[in-house]
């Protein structure tokens, strides 16, 4: 079965930095492009952050991340990161990671951003 697992999510303060993880099964990981995507209460799912399946030499962000989110990936670890630097209230949202080619969509991880 395919899973997507988050984690790394947490409470932090505008400026903190986090990174989120996603571990990745049932499929053969490096051979995708994965993204991330983020969700806040209210709204419609939103891509972050794209990167290739060739280990990693091509990225992409939604203009709001730019600068300050770095997505990378091991593919002998099945793990997809998200560093997120500079957060900022208008961040807090369940992060959520997956295949370009959508799969089963995990839990998420949440990152609230708040003083």
């Amino acid at each position: 079965q395919v899973q997507l697992v988050e984690s790394g999510g947490g409470l932090v303060q505008p400026g903190g930095s986090l990174r989120l993880s996603c571990a990745a099964s049932g499929f053969t990981f490096s051979r995708y492009p994965m993204r991330w995507y983020r969700q806040a209460p209210g709204k419609e799912r939103e891509l972050v952050a794209g990167i290739s399946s060739d280990g990693g030499s091509t990225t992409t962000y939604a203009d709001s991340v730019k600068g300050r989110f770095t997505i990378s990936r091991d593919n002998a670890k099945n793990t997809l990161y998200l560093q997120m630097n500079s957060l900022k209230p208008e961040d807090t949202a369940v992060y959520y990671c997956n295949a370009q080619t959508t799969m089963n969509w995990g839990q998420g991880t949440q990152v609230t951003v708040s003083s």
